[in-house]
């Protein structure tokens, strides 16, 4: 448990440095969820981003919703111990990241509008790790993202520069067809350039394996761990490839322990690929359970639990590492691909 205890904040930053650019603001490009109004709403999720006099939350069916605060909203601690106080948050502690409950009424807009929020200290300290992790991360990516609009900018400008030459060339005895042919293989080869850009943060899934556990229990058995080698085994010939770790629970317990039953499983298969394949850890998102959400299965039959006590574990690889951009140029009599 010690050495768990020493990954987890190592795996929280490697997260940071992998998810590329459009997941981090994951689920924030879907349309939300729309409230009737008056409605009595009480629903359970997780915060995407931080809006206006509210925030964005994912609830446990995948949905999206708008939330705004009440003016009189209460942002207090979900007790476990009914025999104390329960602690208070402030509106600047509903950090992207953080599990919450929300209660509260639909208004004219399809928003719920809150009156109270309930967190716990745990999910709290969660929450605050990562963002604080992902900040700076966001900071040079915010960079990167500069110096790639320049780079289009420059582009743009080329492209320009290219009609006024070809125009040039028009004129000149002998050399309209030559500049005509220059002009277009260059402004193909800034387009394919763009796309490839455009594509760094489109993965595509590789191969997938969905990894089973016994009632209780986050230990691998051999079967798994033989799915786990093939998977490991795959993913070391792959280019630019990371692997996703989800991990999810039956209905059987309570639903906090079955979050937490659900992240040792995650853990235990993050653990197994570092130790056993030597895959780096930056090669890793993130692992993340989510308890007794999103079950392929009927949880109310015995084979149906047996399902959704899993981990499903994905090869992804992203389509702009791996597209080669190919530009082939014909001026006169010669070929090249470049």
């Amino acid at each position: 448990m010690k050495k768990l205890s020493m990954l987890r904040p190592l795996a929280v930053l490697l997260v940071a440095l992998l998810v590329p650019i459009a997941q981090q603001t994951a689920g924030s490009s879907q349309a939300a969820a729309q409230v009737t109004s008056g409605a009595k709403m009480k629903v359970k999720g997780m915060i995407l981003k931080r809006e206006d006099q509210g925030f964005r939350m994912r609830d446990m069916a995948g949905s999206e919703l708008i939330v705004r605060l009440a003016g009189n909203a209460r942002i207090e601690e979900k007790k476990g111990n009914p025999f104390r106080g329960g602690k208070k948050f402030t509106e600047a502690q509903l950090v992207r990241g953080l599990y919450v409950e929300v209660e509260g009424r639909g208004d004219s807009s399809g928003a719920i509008v809150a009156d109270k929020i309930k967190l716990s200290d745990n999910d709290l300290r969660v929450a605050l790790a990562v963002d604080s992790t992902v900040v700076p991360v966001e900071n040079r990516l915010g960079i990167a993202e500069d110096r790639v609009a320049r780079t289009e900018q420059n582009a743009q400008r080329l492209s320009g520069q290219l009609d006024e030459l070809t125009q040039v060339a028009n004129l000149a005895k002998g050399g309209a067809a030559a500049a005509q042919e220059t002009a277009e293989v260059a402004v193909d080869g800034v387009n394919r350039t763009n796309d490839r850009i455009s594509s760094l943060d489109d993965y595509e899934v590789r191969k997938s394996e969905s990894i089973n556990f016994r009632v209780g229990s986050a230990v691998l058995s051999a079967e798994s761990k033989a799915k786990l080698d093939e998977l490991a085994t795959q993913a070391k010939s792959e280019k630019g490839f990371v692997i996703e770790v989800r991990g999810f629970a039956s209905a059987d317990g309570s639903e906090n322990l079955n979050r937490q039953l659900s992240q040792h499983r995650a853990e235990a298969v993050l653990h197994y690929l570092a130790e056993n394949h030597n895959i780096p850890l930056r090669r890793i998102v993130l692992p993340f359970g989510y308890g007794e959400a999103m079950p392929v299965a009927d949880n109310s039959t015995r084979d149906g639990r047996k399902q959704n006590r899993r981990v499903e574990v994905s090869i992804l690889v992203s389509k702009g590492l791996t597209n080669p951009v190919n530009v082939n140029r014909s001026v006169g009599a010669s070929t090249r691909e470049e």
